[in-house]
């Protein structure tokens, strides 16, 4: 179960990729990238460190599909 703490902290990350890719790629893009990356984590017990594990990784798919 995810705390309201970690889906705040995931919207953060979603705005701030979409600002960082938004010559590049489509907002729907960001957020696919957002739910793959975080899909990768979603049986992980320990969420601490949850949003900047799905950045980093949304990052690389986002940079590999270009």
């Amino acid at each position: 179960m995810t705390g309201i703490h970690e889906e705040d902290a995931i919207r953060t990350v979603t705005e701030r990729l979409k600002h960082a890719y938004s010559t590049t790629r489509a907002p729907e893009e960001v957020e696919r990238a957002i739910a793959q990356a975080r899909a990768a984590f979603s049986d992980r017990p320990v969420r601490d460190f949850l949003p900047v594990l799905v950045e980093r990784r949304a990052r690389t798919i986002l940079d590999e599909a270009g």
